[in-house]
């Protein structure tokens, strides 16, 4: 197969094009032939454009690249390896849905043919690959994994906006479901991983070490929250105390916030659910969570008890609606929350963020972004230290709010230099 996809006698395909599965197909295709899926139509028509030259933004990514997209299944039977990259999201209970993945795996399922290979890179507990997905691609091929097709799974590691730790500079880790499955497999990523791959002994491992990654960032950062709700009582600021513990030689500099995104967010809750499915009570975990969850409306607390107390009809700016810095991604975005909490009591709230699109921030939460903030606001919070913030000043501050305002920095970005205002962080 190594051969065949070199020679470009053979395709690989990636079902899935959104923050992991483009850069990814994108990779290969330096090297290989690719097709990029997705069922998103839209997506794809603006792909297409730049990959003929038709579109200008973006279109240096395809340079040299050896790649067609399209949102026809029909086009994958060309594939021989196939890698799927579809959200594993939550729902309104924090109850994985698999949705995403069983349509996927169908889609795959119904081109799959002899000595094809699958591999799974979406986030999901240990067993789904083997237990949910695979009974899947078996029912609509007609195949069994083993005798007719390999299977394996490789955890994506891709961090938005982040510019050192990429897919070629990070070890991938790779599994199969047998030796020569996991051979193949490792071989095709150090194809386009400069950093190398970790041989995992098996899928199931594989699959807990993403979960594992995430859940640990979980935990430190719920520590932080806890910390800064018990240093919030005892009135000394957060970041300074992380700040002196900080210079110990082996201290993890982890911080408060608020914890969102596609990631940290939502896939504790899928290790949990498959400790519930085992009869296990995961508790440490489920404390993390609960911890983090509660942070948004901790802040809107926070925000409501100063506003009522110095004026008749509040208003506040929120500054930023991105999971994370210097991102457009708000899936699973937090102050979101806090954001419902104000319009809650009634208090007039005008949000805006230079990275996130407005029709995507209105379609997902059914918010308007403002792109004129006023002058009179009585509360400003700032959620994410997005570039264009971190040049903002006690001036800029005192001149859009009023002299009784308080400015909620929440990641403290600002500590120490706001003079004019009450200042608050986590």
């Amino acid at each position: 197969m190594q051969e065949a996809l070199l020679n470009k006698k053979s395709k690989i395909a990636v079902i899935g094009l959104g923050y992991v599965g483009f850069p990814l197909a994108m990779a290969f295709a330096q090297k290989l032939s690719v097709i990029g899926f997705d069922s998103n139509e839209r997506k794809i028509k603006l792909l297409q454009k730049a990959n003929t030259g038709e579109a200008t933004t973006g279109s240096a990514d395809f340079a040299a690249g050896d790649i067609v997209f399209t949102s026809d299944a029909e086009q994958l039977r060309q594939a021989v390896f196939f890698i799927i990259v579809v959200p594993t999201p939550i729902d309104k209970y924090n109850v994985p849905d698999l949705g995403p993945l069983m349509e996927a795996s169908k889609t795959v399922g119904c081109v799959l043919k002899k000595g094809d290979y699958v591999v799974y890179e979406s986030t999901t507990y240990p067993g789904c690959t083997e237990e949910d997905c695979l009974p899947v691609l078996e029912q609509y091929s007609g195949l069994k994994m083993g005798v007719d097709f390999k299977l394996g799974y490789s955890p994506e590691r891709i961090n938005p906006g982040d510019k050192k730790n990429t897919l070629k500079t990070v070890v991938k880790v790779v599994a199969g479901n047998d030796a020569e499955a996991l051979d193949t497999i490792a071989k095709t990523y150090e194809l386009v991983v400069d950093a190398g791959v970790h041989r995992a002994p098996s899928i199931k491992v594989a699959e807990a070490s993403k979960i594992v990654e995430n859940v640990q960032r979980d935990l430190n950062i719920a520590l932080m929250n806890e910390l800064s709700l018990i240093f919030d009582h005892i009135g000394i600021n957060t970041f300074d105390v992380l700040e002196a513990s900080g210079t110990k030689w082996n201290f993890l500099k982890f911080q408060p916030g608020l914890v969102g995104g596609h990631c940290i967010g939502v896939d504790p809750y899928y290790l949990t659910y498959k400790a519930a499915s085992l009869g296990y009570d995961s508790k440490v975990i489920a404390a993390s969570r609960s911890i983090n969850d509660d942070m948004a409306k901790y802040v809107a607390r926070k925000v409501i008890t100063h506003v009522l107390r110095n004026a008749t009809e509040p208003r506040v700016l929120v500054k930023g609606v991105t999971f994370k810095e210097n991102v457009s991604d708000i899936r699973n975005s937090k102050i979101v929350d806090t954001v419902k909490e104000l319009l809650a009591f009634n208090i007039k709230v005008d949000v805006e963020d230079p990275y996130a699109l407005p029709e995507d921030v209105h379609e997902e939460y059914g918010l308007q972004l403002t792109t004129n903030p006023g002058k009179v606001y009585d509360a400003i919070i700032i959620t994410v230290p997005h570039a264009p913030y971190c040049k903002l000043d006690d001036a800029w501050f005192a001149a859009i709010s009023t002299p009784a305002a308080m400015i909620f920095d929440l990641k403290g970005i600002y500590k120490g230099k706001i003079k004019s205002r009450q200042y608050w962080s986590l």
